[in-house]
């Protein structure tokens, strides 16, 4: 990357796997799972009736007594993202106002926010009622849920889910008067929003940012969607540890949670001076997207995820076989992990056989916004730890499919690991992450 050296002092996710940073390693290093069938609401009827869905918690705990009023209007994914930002600024070392008012060490104006969301969906018993005052006929009528059916809503309603609102909350909470930004691309929202924030501390805006992504997709407006595209498994609803097979031959298709993942993000000199543990470097970073015709499936040649990861790391300066572990995007929909195994084989060449793979949907499920910030999560402790786990369900690999998936455990020296993702409305992004030694 150009200008200041970016590197990840704290960590912080809530997800399928535990309430901590420390579960989703600890899970995905023994290659657990934390997919099993919806508790949220009553799937049948669903023709796949899993999630990874993350555990209960009371949101009050994590909010400052004078802002625990607010908690009436976060949704689910505000929710995980207050979680995830709290445990990240506290790893970081990092003093908010929101942890200690008294002792604050962090200069609000200089730190940034950056938090990738997804596509909020309601709750059914709150939208329900409204939406019955609009029926006429048995039909949904427009024009008398304007007349009738909105007055069923408090007129802050809406303020519950738009997707900027993480980013409000959080930087509310912990006084972040830096830039912000919310990013809303599907799965990729996280790469991205991590990626973004790097850059402005790099160019000098900022000296500090918390930045990553969250979704709650365990809803039934959101898993009927991906029923009726067909991206949801309907396979092995009795052993949901099986379901997800990322790369696999018997990939019958994705499973879809919730999660939250957050970073914080620091200029390099300020990490050192104060004495901050630092997991990695934020090395290069790249987008694109594909323009497929099939909107909800990327393109056979992976083209657009490939440009997109040429792009990282030509940023990082590096190449192809400098990469020690690739954090795929490895959804279990069979076209799409080979469209993405095409565009990494093809820019791997001939280390392809050797570059270490670890896909993770298959033990966290698709937290869609959340994923990639995620992935990054697990980037940065396998590079701290020098420790790669083994990948799950993907016992037979796809025709067409040559990545050297981990089979086992791995205490490796990790230099650069790369994370990468796709959402199936087109957007592609990739992340290099680099080892830092010492102090230099």
């Amino acid at each position: 990357m150009n200008g200041r050296r970016v590197v990840i002092t704290g960590l912080g996710a809530i997800s399928p796997l535990g309430m901590t940073a420390q579960d989703l390693w600890a899970g995905l290093i023994s290659a657990g799972c934390g997919i099993d069938t919806i508790k949220a609401f009553d799937p049948a009827g669903f023709n796949c009736k899993l999630a990874g869905e993350a555990p209960e918690f009371k949101v009050q705990k994590y909010l400052p007594k004078s802002y625990r009023k607010a908690a009436k209007l976060m949704c689910r994914d505000i929710e995980l993202s207050v979680v995830a930002a709290d445990e990240a600024v506290r790893d970081s070392g990092f003093i908010t106002g929101a942890i200690d008012a008294e002792n604050i060490n962090i200069d609000p104006a200089r730190t940034a926010i950056n938090i990738g969301a997804g596509v909020i969906s309601c709750d059914l018993v709150e939208l329900a009622p409204a939406v019955a005052r609009s029926i006429t006929d048995g039909v949904f009528d427009i024009r008398k849920w304007g007349t009738d059916g909105l007055e069923n809503l408090t007129p802050i309603w809406l303020l519950k889910y738009l997707p900027n609102m993480l980013a409000c909350h959080v930087g509310i909470i912990h006084d972040i008067q830096g830039p912000s930004n919310s990013i809303t691309c599907g799965e990729a929202s996280g790469h991205l929003a991590i990626s973004e924030a790097a850059e402005v501390i790099g160019r000098g805006d900022a000296d500090a940012a918390l930045a990553g992504g969250c979704e709650a997709k365990v809803n039934p407006i959101v898993m009927l969607r991906q029923c009726l595209l067909k991206r949801a498994t309907s396979e092995n609803n009795d052993n949901p540890e099986t379901a997800c097979r990322p790369f696999d031959a018997d990939a019958k298709g994705c499973v879809f949670g919730e999660g939250a993942g957050m970073v914080v993000l620091e200029d390099f000199d300020n990490a050192v001076g104060r004495g901050a543990k630092i997991y990695a470097e934020v090395a290069g970073v790249g987008s694109s997207n594909n323009i497929n015709p099939a909107y909800e499936h990327q393109e056979p040649d992976g083209k657009g995820i490939q440009i997109a990861i040429e792009t990282a790391l030509a940023d990082a300066g590096i190449s192809p076989q400098d990469l020690d572990l690739i954090i795929p995007h490895g959804t279990g929909i069979l076209a799409d992990d080979l469209a993405e195994a095409t565009a990494i084989q093809n820019i791997l060449g001939s280390a392809t056989e050797n570059t270490v793979v670890w896909p993770t949907k298959s033990m966290l499920s698709n937290t869609g916004a959340a994923s990639g910030a995620l992935d990054l999560i697990a980037a940065a402790r396998a590079i701290d730890e020098g420790k790669i786990g083994a990948a799950k369900n993907c016992d037979n690999k796809a025709p067409g499919c040559r990545l050297n998936i981990a089979k086992q455990i791995l205490q490796k020296n990790i230099r650069y690991a790369l994370c990468c993702s796709y959402t199936f409305g087109g957007q592609t992004a990739a992340v290099i992450l680099k080892k830092v030694n010492g102090k230099t």
